[in-house]
């Protein structure tokens, strides 16, 4: 603490925790005020009044955050070295700077030249958007204080961010000719579930603010909103309680208490280099000629990274990759097949590496350098991992045998070795919850379509941006099955055995799964029964297991059908057990054990 006017140090401390409250509840208030300010002026046309007016405001609203934070900066921290502290003195400059530059204090030939540099406030308003991202991030430190479970948290999160999505999409300048309610839910919630079914064409119906909006959705909901929303708000608070610790390790798959906000960081961290990565090799892989103007492209590369390592399925092309020009970008094909395998594979079993890797690099120097002995640390591959390692594998060796073989009179017909090569690569990872397309999706052949139920129904890994029943649910699945066929009466894999626990959680993951799909597919043939039932299935299972391929039908449903599916992509992304948990009352451990007794099974 810096504060030293009074002599008395209660009041002193009182006075200071009065100001830091008081600067807080102004930063916030300004950051919500100036985010709905920005979003008023993107969403509606304004009158030039209503512009002055709203700018006057803005401003206002950019020098109160500005104070707000060097206020902070120099009552309460007691160091100006540190990452976060740096940051909010150069966002409390940036801020004010802003603000007294868009009143024109500077005179009117410096302001145009720093305009012309800053490409007249963009970055202010991204700047602004993050702010608001950041206080509202606050606020989830604090959700355990509403004493829910950690599962009815997270599904509600999912819902307040769709309710939200679809606010920001039914505001007139999101589309070119407006959009209805239904179609805004549901354009919201494939976005948040990452599942790309479209019911309008998101390239000529969405304006390039509608398609941002997507792209931010699509990117919160891929990673989680409490996991993105948590980062964020650790950073700029610069603490967590116990609580907020033991309420977020659910989420992120960590055990150790310990390691919460360094799980954070290293999701966050790979999220963004590999998200980075794929766009700089889109960009190159892409011709400039198939763009109007160089940041039409950049948006283009952007918008697909995020949305291949999300698994969204998302395109800002009317055809997907299918679209002329860009179908025979077969080396940006595999680039976008590769973000899909990397988002699909699961953040655990990513960071289970890494701690493998580091520690092979980091005891291979030192026992390089003599600084002490190479120590063999046993079991650093964890079960989960290697399990999800090797049915991934397997399930794209088997997509891509199925695809080259089904599909040579059909989509692979008249391509290049090359092209037949990416094709097949594509076709075999994208079904794994993608949901790109580089083929017309009528052509393929009724085999392929068949093994694509099959790739979508398992879907990505757990702790993954993508959805379906899960590789690690299927495995255990099927090596119990094998294992009670050859009359073990334990499943051991690894050298290691699974737990019942386990095993019950992935029978009932795999019944709720089909239960869900048959009542879908049941629902939408009653309430639309002229669609073919191979059409239908298909979308239902691509929408269950957060997919977005589809034959073509999505658009043509009646607004019951899409209902259901909005339902349906929900309950995938979220999942039927954690669905299933928060709803059902959960009944205390039992103290009694009834007689147990055999039921005939075959």
């Amino acid at each position: 603490m810096k504060l030293k006017i009074f002599s008395n140090p209660d009041r002193n401390i009182y006075f200071l925790r009065k100001t830091v409250l008081l600067q807080e509840i102004i930063v916030r208030i300004s950051g919500f005020l100036a985010f709905g300010i920005l979003m008023y002026h993107w969403g509606y046309s304004m009158e030039p009044q209503d512009e002055v007016a709203a700018s006057f405001l803005f401003n206002l609203c950019l020098i109160l955050i500005g104070v707000g934070y060097l206020v902070r900066v120099l009552l309460v921290e007691n160091s100006i070295f540190q990452a976060r502290v740096i940051l909010e003195l150069m966002l409390s400059v940036l801020l004010t700077f802003t603000a007294l530059l868009r009143w024109n204090v500077f005179g009117n030939d410096f302001t145009t030249k720093i305009l012309e540099i800053s490409a007249h406030y963009h970055l202010i308003n991204i700047l602004v958007v993050v702010l608001f991202f950041i206080e509202l991030s606050k606020y989830s430190l604090a959700v355990n204080k509403l004493k829910l479970s950690p599962t009815l948290v997270f599904i509600l999160s999912f819902l307040v961010l769709i309710l939200i999505g679809a606010g920001l999409l039914s505001l007139p300048e999101a589309t070119t000719h407006g959009i209805s309610l239904i179609d805004a839910l549901f354009t919201s919630t494939s976005a948040v579930c990452v599942t790309g079914l479209i019911v309008l064409d998101t390239a000529h119906d969405f304006t390039f603010f509608g398609q941002v909006i997507i792209m931010v959705l699509f990117q919160i909901g891929g990673l989680g909103i409490m996991v993105f929303t948590s980062f964020f708000g650790f950073f700029f608070k610069g603490s967590f309680s116990i609580e907020n610790r033991l309420f977020l390790r659910d989420y992120i798959n960590e055990n150790n208490v310990g390691e919460i906000y360094s799980t954070l960081i290293k999701i966050v961290t790979f999220t963004i280099l590999v998200e980075g990565i794929a766009a700089v090799l889109i960009y190159h892989f892409t011709a400039d000629s198939l763009f109007e103007a160089r940041g039409e492209h950049l948006f283009f590369s952007l918008f697909h990274a995020i949305s291949a390592f999300c698994n969204a399925g998302f395109s800002n092309l009317s055809a997907g990759l299918y679209q002329p020009g860009f179908r025979e970008a077969y080396s940006m094909h595999l680039v976008i097949a590769g973000a899909i395998i990397l988002g699909g594979i699961g953040f655990p079993v990513v960071i289970n590496y890494y701690s493998y890797l580091k520690h092979l690099i980091v005891g291979g120097i030192k026992s390089a350098l003599g600084i002490e002995k190479y120590r063999h640390a046993p079991r650093v591959s964890s079960i989960n991992s290697r399990l999800v390692l090797y049915t991934t594998g397997i399930l794209l060796v088997f997509g891509v045998i199925v695809y080259a073989i089904a599909e040579q009179a059909y989509t692979l017909k008249g391509l290049s070795p090359y092209g037949k090569f990416a094709t097949v690569i594509f076709g075999a990872v994208t079904p794994r919850t993608a949901g790109f397309n580089t083929v017309d999706m009528s052509q393929l052949a009724v085999p392929t379509i068949l093994a694509y139920f099959l790739l979508m129904w398992i879907g990505a890994s757990p702790g993954s941006t993508g959805g379906g029943l899960k590789t690690s649910t299927f495995a255990v699945a099927f090596l119990n099955t094998f294992s009670i066929a050859t009359g073990k009466n334990r499943l051991n894999v690894f050298r290691r055995q699974i737990s019942t626990l386990t095993l019950k959680k992935a029978f009932a993951v795999i019944f709720l799964s089909i239960l869900v799909i048959g009542a879908g597919i049941f629902s939408i043939m009653v309430m639309d029964p002229n669609q073919e039932l191979i059409n239908v299935s298909f979308e239902v299972i691509s929408a269950f297991s957060t997919v977005g391929l589809s034959l073509g039908i999505t658009s043509t449903l009646s607004t019951g059908s899409k209902l259901v599916l909005m339902l349906i992509m929900f309950m995938g992304r979220v999942g039927t057990l954690t669905v299933l948990v928060a709803v059902v009352r959960k009944i205390g451990e039992q103290k009694f054990k009834y007689p147990e007794e055999t039921v005939f099974i075959t």
